[in-house]
């Protein structure tokens, strides 16, 4: 089935989460499991127009402690089960740039939660020395709707404390490894488990053979070769955006050579300056992928392979539902992209990952959320995003990226995409032709099984170990 990427904005009101949580290599669970921190807590407010939980994390222990990777989970009860929420950062000594805030459905529900804030960092947030606290971190949330809420049958709140003090009603988490606080009963926060239980350990040995996956090498020989077809692959060929009005989506620059022992696809985008001389790539696969957990081995380019530099390109790895219709509430997305030259408002490198819950094009309207880092990713990097009933968290080189929840888990079947192209308006002035690459070693993808990203290279491992170049029993 052809799906069609629309172009969109990047506004600050179209962005529901613009902070970012950092993509740096956080300590391993083993290290984490020697880290000592502590919460405090008091609230800024006690009224009804929204939340305040202000927030310190210290360090107890007798080691520095990276703040980028741990998340704080602050816990309450929903006004009712369609609210929808914000979150905002008032002030934070360690910046507000640097805290990233989403939202989470418990998978057991209790009489004073059924919701949580997740609380991240970016790496600009450092780490704590031994004794080290955060200082102040002015958090807030509030209804969509701006009504009032109710924060008095809310797990962490308490409307007694109106100074800083340690408050085990939030809890402190580095990946699986539980470093402080006491979830709601049947809520302890941990690795991912199987769709529809978020809070236990995957599989230990890994993937379970028995159920469906697709698994591709990209070991083709050009863009026609007629087993991309027969595989549910599309090489796109028909006009429209996104990117550059008037602009070719040229099949030919689709190529699959080979890099260090693999064969990659490779998408290469093209321009000498003017909108009919563009040349932009796509592949995209079946609408057939729902919850579980998908990954692509991706390189990214901050340069042109030949050329001037400057066009603002995006490299991406998405999932689609197409929309039918302004605000289709079937419409669905899940987002890796990275621009090298920044765009959409950003001067620089920045790396998104944004999930959709639904759009309206004319007038622009979005629901969706956001986290973002601003730093090069130039190089290979292992992309995975997982998919159950209550969370799509986004991992970058087995580190945790972004997590989000409601109301933006995907409904509805979607359609693996790769596509490398030029934002409207994007074009850098230049005349003299240049071309970038984005290149892809592998896609996979694990229906209904929710696997970590250290199971994901274990089984990309085994297939091409047993010389397994394609599979697919995805129904």
């Amino acid at each position: 089935m052809r799906t069609r990427r629309r172009t969109r904005l990047r506004t600050a009101s179209a962005i529901v989460t613009a902070c970012a949580l950092g993509a740096v290599l956080a300590p391993s669970a083993a290290n984490a499991a020697d880290e000592s921190v502590a919460a405090q807590y008091h609230t800024g407010s006690t009224g009804s127009d929204q939340a305040e939980p202000w927030l310190k994390l210290r360090n107890s222990g007798t080691t520095s402690v990276p703040l980028a990777g741990l998340t704080v989970r602050y816990y309450f009860k929903a006004d009712s089960a369609s609210q929808q929420y914000r979150f905002a950062c008032s002030w934070a000594v360690k910046g507000c740039a640097n805290i990233t805030g989403t939202f989470g459905t418990l998978a057991h529900p209790t009489a004073t939660a059924d919701r949580y804030l997740e609380v991240g960092f970016t790496s600009g947030a450092g780490s704590l020395a031994p004794g080290a606290d955060t200082g102040d971190m002015q958090l807030r949330f509030y209804r969509a709707d701006w009504q009032s809420l109710n924060q008095n049958d809310d797990y962490s709140f308490s409307a007694a404390r109106t100074t800083y003090a340690d408050w085990t009603k939030v809890t402190v988490n580095r990946g699986g490894t539980l470093l402080w606080g006491t979830a709601p009963e049947g809520n302890d926060p941990g690795e991912p488990g199987e769709p529809g239980e978020p809070g236990e350990p995957g599989e230990p040995g890994g993937p379970d053979p028995t159920k469906p996956a697709m698994f591709d090498d990209f070991n083709y020989t050009s863009s026609a070769d007629a087993r991309l077809q027969q595989r549910g692959w599309t090489v796109r060929s028909y006009a429209g955006g996104p990117g550059i009005p008037g602009a070719t989506w040229d099949p030919s620059k689709v190529t699959f050579p080979v890099t260090g022992g693999n064969a990659v696809l490779n998408l290469e985008t093209s321009t000498n300056g003017t909108n009919e001389g563009t040349r932009q790539t796509e592949l995209y696969h079946q609408q057939k992928f729902t919850k579980g957990t998908y990954a692509a081995r991706v390189y990214f380019s901050d340069a042109p392979k030949s050329g001037p530099d400057g066009d603002q390109m995006v490299q991406t790895f998405f999932t689609i539902t197409p929309l039918n219709a302004p605000m289709d509430p079937n419409y669905g997305e899940l987002d890796f992209e990275y621009l090298p030259n920044g765009g959409w408002g950003e001067q620089t490198n920045i790396l998104y990952t944004t999930s959709w819950e639904t759009y309206n094009p004319d007038p622009w309207n979005a629901v969706n959320t956001n986290t973002n880092v601003r730093q090069s990713y130039n190089g290979w990097h292992d992309l995975v995003v997982t998919v159950d009933n209550t969370s799509i968290k986004y991992y970058v080189d087995g580190a945790l990226f972004g997590t989000h929840g409601e109301p933006y888990l995907p409904e509805t079947p979607m359609s693996i995409n790769f596509n490398h192209w030029i934002i409207s308006g994007g074009l850098a002035g230049s005349t003299t032709p240049r071309a970038y690459d984005e290149k892809v070693d592998y896609v996979y993808y694990a229906k209904d099984q929710i696997l970590t990203p250290a199971q994901v290279t274990a089984q990309v491992a085994a297939y091409r170990g047993s010389g397994v170049t394609h599979t697919d029993n995805v129904g």
